[in-house]
């Protein structure tokens, strides 16, 4: 389903009120949600969503009336360093940067289909004209077709094609377009939020791990499959309550699979007939993650195989074996932790390290909106 607020908010418009939207276009440094996170305001006083967690939604609520009273949108930034900020009490250090706008007739129909393309299931996005006398103006970017526009031809097109892009990475930022709606140019901000289907995650080997790991994944967002060609293995319940269940040999379930970036495949057949062949399968897909269980002696002995069969070292590489961050993990449920943690770091280009030994930002941003 479309996330709340969103279809909060079409609900809403159809039945005929006014609403104001605070979209979190940006975060710099640390902050408690995301971009995406989005709170609405009705002409009624109605409230839904948040943005920072209850830090800057008080200040927002009157940014919602100005805009009600007839203040044109408005992109504002609540930071650490503002005075306004520690009295709104954004005291975690970071910068958040909203789109405070009216959600007008307009936006009705790319809304609509939004909700139809993202509770059918399928990968959308939305783009919002942050400049110009347009701002506000929305356009939903769906599989083979675009409803609403920005105004610009060649910049509904220009937005299209990074819109796709962000489609398949499922990610949000602002982008920057000239003032012809050129790819290459800074004159008009875009703000474009995708709806990706869910990551995959295969996991080869019906065991005690392969359960673990599949509960906790389903909280992560992961569509969990877990593939065994031993079907007495597989049709234990306990699989079945936290993912589908294939049975299959799991390298020619991996060939059927269209795996990207976002996704990630784990093998835990503990025998080598099962998983050199689910590795190799693993391998010619491009899945963001592809792990392993079993000892550091196990490894050497798979990996000198893999080598033998033909496996390129460099891929090899790609294999995180044995898998998991070292947390001293010796449960199921305790090794499942440790296995997406691993994956969740990969995906963000961290190691794992412990945030108090740490430098860096906690959450690391691409965009700075100015």
């Amino acid at each position: 389903m479309l996330p709340s607020p969103h279809g909060v908010a079409l609900e809403w418009l159809e039945e005929g009120r006014r609403v104001i939207a605070a979209s979190l276009v940006e975060t710099v440094g640390s902050a408690p949600l995301d971009p995406g996170a989005e709170m609405i305001v009705d002409d009624r006083g109605r409230i839904e969503g948040s943005v920072t967690g209850g830090c800057v939604e008080g200040a927002l609520v009157e940014e919602a009336q100005a805009v009600l009273a007839g203040a044109g949108p408005r992109l504002v930034t609540y930071g650490i360093s503002d005075d306004e900020a520690v009295d709104v009490g954004l005291m975690c250090g970071g910068t958040v940067r909203l789109f405070v706008h009216e959600l007008t007739d307009l936006a009705l129909e790319p809304l609509a289909e939004l909700r139809r393309a993202v509770d059918a299931g399928e990968s959308a996005a939305v783009a919002t004209l942050l400049d110009g006398e347009r701002a506000g103006a929305k356009m939903a970017v769906l599989d083979g077709r675009v409803v609403g526009s920005l105004g610009l031809e060649r910049l509904d097109h220009s937005v299209e094609g990074d819109a796709r892009g962000f489609m398949a990475q499922g990610r949000s930022a602002v982008r920057r377009y000239s003032g012809a709606g050129e790819v290459m140019g800074s004159a008009i901000r875009v703000y474009i939020q995708a709806f990706a289907t869910p990551p995959a995650m295969i996991v080869c080997g019906a065991i005690d791990f392969s359960a673990s790991v599949a509960r906790l994944a389903r909280e992560l967002g992961f569509e969990t499959t877990i593939c065994d060609a031993r079907e007495a293995f597989a049709r234990s319940a306990r699989f079945s309550e936290a993912a589908e269940v294939v049975i299959d040999w799991p390298d020619r379930h991996l060939a059927q699979r269209d795996l990207g970036p976002r996704d990630a495949v784990l093998v835990f057949t503990h025998d080598p007939k099962f998983d050199e062949p689910a590795l190799i399968a693993a391998l010619r897909t491009g899945a963001g993650y592809i792990g392993a269980l079993g000892s550091r002696r196990t490894q050497d002995e798979r990996f000198e195989r893999l080598r033998a069969a033909g496996v390129d070292p460099q891929d090899l590489e790609r294999i995180h074996a044995p898998c998991g961050l070292d947390i001293g993990a010796r449960t199921p449920s305790e090794t499942a932790v440790s296995i997406l943690a691993e994956v969740i770091g990969t995906r963000s280009g961290r190691e794992g390290d412990s945030l108090r030994r740490g430098g860096d930002p906690i959450h690391a941003h691409e965009v700075e909106v100015t």
